[in-house]
């Protein structure tokens, strides 16, 4: 297999690998019993932004790219910890409810 034929199997590859693990990132943020993990999951969904930007800009030869993906990762970062203060602050509802129903079961 000559070089750029190699090249551009890895390439479908990436694609392929990051598409199939993006549909399974959608379906935990659907599926995700708490917040937190929904949360957590849309992180995960941001870093597979990146990797598609990152694969792309590989595959394009365009360093701006790379750029775009450094900024989209530090906004994902940042909102995953904001999100993560509001749900430490607010405290995780079905977590309260669960222990709430134990004291009553035990009265």
């Amino acid at each position: 297999m000559t070089g750029p034929a190699f090249l551009q199997l890895c390439f479908v590859l990436s694609f392929g690998m990051l598409a199939v693990a993006v549909i399974l990132i959608i379906a935990r943020v659907v599926i995700g019993p708490t917040l937190p993990d929904r949360i957590l999951a849309l992180d995960l969904l941001v870093n597979g932004g990146v990797g598609f930007i990152i694969v792309f800009g590989i595959r394009t030869g365009f360093s701006i790219y790379v750029d775009i993906a450094i900024a989209l990762g530090l906004v994902g970062f940042l909102s995953t910890v904001a999100l993560a203060r509001f749900v430490h602050r607010r405290g995780d509802v079905s977590m309260a409810r669960a222990e709430g129903d134990a004291e009553r079961s035990t009265l």
